[in-house]
């Protein structure tokens, strides 16, 4: 047998998949177990916008559509992103895709040529190194450290460029770490970012979960140079609890947008039509319901901050977005507890699933050492008690 492809042989699977799987199996057991892990809302899809799949497959709304998407939806994109981030496109300029994952994938074909760079700043969402090196590229990994609130600078961003770097990936908010950029710290890689022709993939599908009265700024919103460069990923996981419906969204300027139009045509062809029609009724229906699943998600994350803080050994920062938190390990590396000694953040992970039944991402898989991270896309209920079973474990 020839060969598989150097390319899909370099990518990896995930290395958060081993704790996830063996939190299943013991729940699956019987176990009385709490899992942290979970990257999607713990709330349930509104009324309104489940009736409208239902009517859509009613209706008989169970054939192909346009490859990017139905204009109606694209049209709705466009309402929503200038209702919201203050970006006016066009439905030419969108293409909508199965999840925001294959948005963020089909960005990087349509601009990675096999040896491009794309800088990559970590923490950073497990999948994206991944995606970079599925399409030929090299990711060049840029570390914020959580002294610079895991944020990347314009300093550390021009240090990384070379002539073959042709992309940045941004997500904010964050996923690990919840952190926003604001205006001002945007408009400083900005600078950095049109003085070397780069593009920028911006991730902000967490853009409807911020905190403390905080102002959410889209990249593309900075300056038409930013405009024209950026390729803003979005959907409806998130902010409408909608991730099993598979939508997201990617919005540029129409020549890209058109050759990522290309690439779903002949790859996964057009988005599953009901889902794009309730994705329609989200998106331009009331957004009241959304704004009690942000509430509930805020006060879970300062009970979370504040309790976590309070005990001996781990600390964490105030995430101003998303829903998740890093909760820094270093104090407990080389210490042993409960008979296993904690050389790093899988071990830890690993003991604190196995003996404290409780189960978080290690952050070595989103390039944070020392860290894990946890979610609290969960009830107040499992966030205390999860929290009673950590200060238990570290106690014995």
């Amino acid at each position: 047998m020839k060969e598989l492809s150097h390319i899909a042989q370099a990518v990896q699977a995930s290395t958060t998949m081993a704790i996830d799987s063996m939190f299943k199996q013991m729940k699956a057991d019987g176990i009385d177990v709490i899992g942290f892990g979970a990257g999607e809302p713990d709330f349930n899809t509104p009324d309104e916008i489940k009736e409208a799949g239902i009517q859509a497959i009613q209706n008989n709304i169970t054939r192909y559509t346009p490859a990017a998407g139905t204009v109606e939806l694209r049209q709705a994109v466009c309402d929503r992103m200038k209702a919201d981030c203050n970006v006016e496109y066009k439905p030419n300029q969108v293409v909508v895709t199965s999840g925001a994952k294959h948005a963020v994938y089909l960005a990087l074909r349509a601009l990675v040529d096999p040896g491009d760079e794309v800088i990559l700043p970590a923490p950073y969402w497990v999948s994206y190194i991944e995606l970079i090196r599925m399409v030929g590229g090299v990711p060049v990994v840029v570390t914020a450290t959580e002294k610079e609130n895991f944020k990347l600078t314009p300093e550390k961003l021009a240090a990384a460029i070379t002539p073959k770097t042709k992309a940045l990936i941004l997500n904010n908010p964050s996923n690990p770490t919840g952190m926003m950029y604001g205006a001002e710290e945007l408009k400083g890689i900005a600078k950095v970012c049109i003085e070397n022709d780069l593009y920028v993939i911006s991730d902000e599908i967490y853009y409807g979960l911020v905190y403390d009265g905080a102002k959410f700024t889209s990249f593309a919103s900075i300056s038409p140079e930013t405009y024209e460069r950026t390729i803003l990923i979005n959907g409806v996981s998130k902010s409408y609890a909608m991730t099993g419906w598979r939508i997201g969204y990617a919005c540029a300027d129409s020549a890209v947008a058109k050759v990522m139009a290309n690439y779903v045509s002949h790859s996964t062809g057009s988005p599953v039509a009901s889902s794009q029609k309730a994705s329609v009724t989200a998106l331009t229906g009331s957004q009241a319901k959304i704004e009690l699943m942000r509430q509930a998600f805020e006060e879970r994350r300062n009970y979370l901050v504040d309790r976590m803080n309070k005990i001996p050994g781990v600390s964490c920062i105030k995430p101003e977005g998303a829903f998740y938190v890093m909760m820094n390990l270093e104090q407990l590396i080389g210490k042993t507890i409960q008979g296993v000694t904690i050389t790093d953040d899988n071990v830890f992970a690993d003991a604190f699933l196995k003996k404290g039944l409780v189960a978080v991402v290690p952050g070595s898989g989103f390039g944070a050492p020392n860290f894990t991270r946890w979610s609290y896309a969960t009830s107040m209920e499992n966030i205390k008690e999860g929290l009673d079973r950590l200060e238990k474990f570290l106690a014995e």
